[in-house]
């Protein structure tokens, strides 16, 4: 049997099925990766990401090299070049790991058909979620999955532990299928090899800066591995609680038991993120959307205090398939209930293994709602009357809204290709339902094209989660775009990194720029207007107004009505593809 074995995701070695299924009882197996045309456009995919996927092949091409193999990197479109090569190449089996993105069930379901007219072997190993999806849609009440995180719980339950990760793959591969494999695919394909981010027309990401990881599965389970050993971290973590404000440092092997216990001890200092958007810092009183409350005096959080961003940050990792979900949460599972912990930990959802059973319960979510990525025709989506404010997205996307917060968090994304959940949960609300009141899919398409950890149900489910428009429904709760960030960065450390025209200004001013007198102002070589934009709205009275829209929008839901649109002039071209 001549295999070919295709990576899309899946871009590992470890806990690889389709790659063992390729291997077993083959005389030959040639891997390849098909650099889609669809996806490599800056305004379809960000630089970030793409120098990540670039990474990951490098990686894993010195893996298969190291057991006398090679990944062949063709440039084409995936429906040409795959069935093609089976062909020509005269393989007898197709190996790839299931992808569930819209996109995806196309174009395998394009290929499949082809290789079958070609009498060819397909499978189509599910191994990018803990759980076949099929398998949990099956278990759901007329196949549509609850969008509730403790039921899906139960669901998941029902069918055990996931399953583990298959065994390593052989020291020594089969060998290659032929040496002019490139060339018998004639115009098929419009070059090989890994190209650089330049080649694909990106500007160049210079080594310091953009993300600040590597890609590939071999930093992916150092990372992995490195977190694990920090016992105690792992069995306090309480997403929630970690901070959206934390620089990026490097993983270390190991951590003290002194620092874990300091960050447990800080963790249960951490308020709920939205009572730390209730209140400004040292005060008392109303707050975000006018609800009042005190939340505390906050911790102390020095930029150097964590290892790294204050979760996992392995979401890229796991995106790409760098690291196996499975191997995460066996691994983990062996941590939770070594002698150390004892089954003595935080539980779902909070807990590291919640974080990786929101994921299973998003994509389940995905798979089983058409339309999921849209609010139109989505059965799990409240329909709200968002407008389509072309200048309003234009100045959140580029960081130019005038809350320093708000901005710098974007700023991180623009550069960095990443953010801190909650920096995610604090500009998504200000978008949405917290003050510019735009539609949560324009903000999704920008983060699907930046994040470096884009995920189509992932992201998706979060922005209607962000928006009150599924899953979450509480619209009167509001990260504040001033109180919430000075809760966890009173000196404005993060602001200064990512807003350079911000960087003296004292830290009295720092989250409320215009608050400062004019000598202030020119003192810090930032004069609000000139060199930093004005708040583009007062928070106090946009959130209101917000709250008023989806007060209406969720009565005309309770009594069965549709809610009215909001005619917007910038309505056209509402939606880019990202």
């Amino acid at each position: 049997m001549r295999s070919l074995l295709w990576f899309r995701k899946g871009l590992r070695l470890h806990d690889n099925p389709a790659l063992a299924r390729a291997c077993e009882g083959a005389a030959a197996v040639q891997p390849i990766f098909v650099l889609d045309p669809w996806f490599l456009s800056p305004e379809r995919v960000g630089a970030n990401r793409v120098r990540f996927l670039l990474e990951s092949l490098e990686d894993l091409d010195a893996s298969l090299r190291a057991r006398g193999s090679t990944l062949l990197v063709l440039h084409g479109d995936p429906v040409k070049v795959v069935p093609a090569a089976l062909e020509r190449w005269r393989c007898g089996q197709l190996c790839y790991e299931a992808d569930s993105e819209p996109y995806a069930l196309t174009r395998d379901m394009a290929v499949t058909a082809a290789a079958n007219a070609l009498g060819v072997e397909v499978h189509a190993a599910v191994s990018h979620t803990l759980y076949d999806t099929e398998r949990l849609l099956a278990k759901c009440p007329k196949g549509e999955p609850p969008t509730v995180y403790n039921s899906f719980l139960k669901i998941a339950a029902s069918l055990g532990p996931p399953p583990k990760p298959v065994p390593a793959p052989p020291a020594k591969f089969p060998g290659p299928l032929g040496a002019d494999l490139v060339a018998d695919l004639g115009a098929l394909v419009t070059g090989h090899g890994i190209p650089t981010l330049e080649a694909l027309g990106y500007p160049s990401l210079p080594v310091g800066k953009g993300f600040p990881a590597r890609g590939g599965e071999t930093e992916g389970l150092r990372r992995l591995r490195a977190m694990l050993g920090r016992t105690s971290w792992v069995g306090e973590f309480q997403k929630p609680q970690t901070s959206p404000t934390d620089m990026w440092h490097p993983v270390p092997v190991g951590r003290s038991a002194g620092k874990d216990a300091g960050m447990a001890a800080l963790s249960k200092k951490l308020s709920n993120p939205f009572e730390a958007a209730k209140t400004p810092a040292g005060k008392k009183g109303a707050g975000a959307g006018g609800q009042g409350g005190d939340a505390g005096s906050a911790p102390t959080i020095d930029a150097s205090t964590f290892m790294a961003p204050s979760t996992t940050a392995l979401s890229p990792y796991l995106k790409f398939g760098c690291v196996s979900a499975r191997t995460f949460y066996h691994e983990l599972r062996a941590v939770l209930d070594g002698p150390e912990l004892k089954g003595k930990h935080s539980k779902p959802p909070e807990s590291l293994e919640g974080q990786l059973m929101w994921r299973e319960f998003y994509y389940l979510c995905a798979a089983g709602t058409p339309n999921y990525d849209k609010m139109e025709g989505n059965r799990i989506c409240r329909q709200i009357p968002w407008t389509w404010d072309k200048e309003r997205l234009a100045a959140w996307e580029a960081g130019r809204t005038g809350f320093p917060w708000i901005d710098a968090c974007m700023g991180q994304l623009k550069t960095e290709g990443w953010m801190h959940h909650l920096a995610r949960h604090a500009v998504a609300c200000f978008l949405t339902r917290g003050d510019l009141f735009v539609h949560w899919e324009a903000g999704a398409a920008v983060f699907d094209r930046d994040l470096v950890d884009a995920d189509w149900a992932v992201n998706n489910g979060n922005w209607m989660w962000l928006s009150c428009s599924c899953f979450f429904y509480q619209y009167f709760r509001v990260y504040g775009p001033v109180s919430f960030g000075k809760k966890y960065d009173k000196e404005g450390a993060f602001i200064r990194r990512y807003l350079p025209a911000l960087k003296n200004m004292p830290p009295k001013y720092i989250y409320e720029p215009w608050l400062a007198p004019l000598d202030v102002q020119k003192k810090a070589g930032c004069v609000v207007g000139v060199d930093y934009p004005a708040p583009m709205v007062d928070h106090a009275v946009a959130s209101k107004e917000c709250m008023e829209k989806l007060a209406t929008a969720y009565k005309a839901h309770k009594e069965g009505a549709v809610a009215p649109k909001v005619a917007v002039a910038s309505v056209a071209n509402k939606k880019r593809k990202a």
